[in-house]
């Protein structure tokens, strides 16, 4: 599987508590942080969630 890098550049202030809990379930804790992911199904579906809060790279 090819992996990405998802780094989060907006805040998640006065946002929905489900995109909250969905930031926190790819290990984003913090504004400019970097994880690293394999690219499956299920955490493109959470990327997709929140694309207008986080940056993909292709690694």
């Amino acid at each position: 599987m090819a992996k990405i890098r998802v780094t989060q550049v907006r805040s998640k202030i006065g946002r929905p508590e489900r995109q909250k809990r969905t930031l926190a379930a790819l290990g984003l804790k913090k504004m400019h942080q970097s994880i690293e992911h394999e690219a499956t199904p299920q955490i493109m579906g959470m990327v997709n969630a929140v694309k207008h809060l986080v940056k993909v790279e292709e690694i």
